[in-house]
């Protein structure tokens, strides 16, 4: 199986270690991984600020690099989602595009999703011992369905034990372009947050998106909470958190 990944501008960015435990997820399972070289962005910046003629262009772009592999895989519910629920209205004015387009559709994953439901795998390399609670990112709810995934996988880490917090569904504040527009009004959402994992008394947060990550952890660090560990799923179930 030949598995083109999408890594996402903002993992390679800024936590690229992300986009190396996604990699030993899949090659654990038996995947021949591919990383196109020229890949940057989905065009979901670009998308979310009314520029469609750049968004357009990127998505073509993500057409051109990815359509020729078996599976895309996406670490990130936003990107993910952007890919699947946006792309087909930047082309529904080229037959030629969208006829492509829809041909690549059913073959995108966000990773979770593709670990359970295309690969089915029964383990993972990740040996993290502790208590998590973990919060569903808005664009992999909702636009992707990715809900029970992540949970089934950390079901199979023996030393992993799962506490729901309160509001577990419920945005983080970050919103891409959101939390810039409407700063005070993202700073109360993540408040909100911040204060769902505290109360539910795990020691980390787990999650599948790092726009998500950043914000809950950037804010966990600035109101003085140093200990609590934000972390991506695929770090946990590649035993890189």
């Amino acid at each position: 199986m030949r598995v083109g990944l999408f890594v996402t501008c903002l993992i390679d960015l800024m936590r690229p270690e992300i986009g190396f435990s996604t990699l030993k997820l899949l090659e654990t399972a038996g995947c021949e991984v591919v990383i196109p070289d020229s890949q940057t962005c989905c065009g979901q910046p670009g998308y979310n600020s009314g520029e469609r003629a750049i968004a357009r262009d990127l998505a073509q772009k993500f057409l051109d690099e990815f359509e020729s592999f078996d599976y895309v895989v996406v670490p990130s519910g936003s990107c993910g989602g952007m890919v699947k629920a946006h792309y087909g209205d930047l082309f529904a004015d080229d037959p030629e595009l969208m006829g492509r387009y829809e041909r690549l559709r059913p073959r995108v994953y966000e990773l979770t999703d593709f670990l359970v439901n295309v690969l089915h795998v029964q383990a993972v390399p990740g040996d993290y011992n502790g208590e998590v609670t973990y919060h569903d990112s808005c664009s992999g709810l909702r636009e992707l369905g990715v809900k029970s995934q992540p949970r089934a996988l950390l079901a199979k880490m023996p030393g992993v034990k799962l506490t729901e917090m309160k509001d577990c569904q419920a945005c983080c504040g970050f919103g891409g372009t959101f939390s810039l527009k409407y700063g005070d009004i993202s700073t109360a959402i993540v408040d909100e947050k911040c204060a769902n994992i505290g109360a539910s008394g795990a020691p980390a947060v787990v999650l599948g998106d790092l726009g998500c990550m950043l914000n809950i952890e950037g804010r966990l660090r600035r109101t003085g909470d140093t200990k609590t560990r934000v972390l991506h799923i695929a770090q946990v179930l590649a035993g890189d958190a």
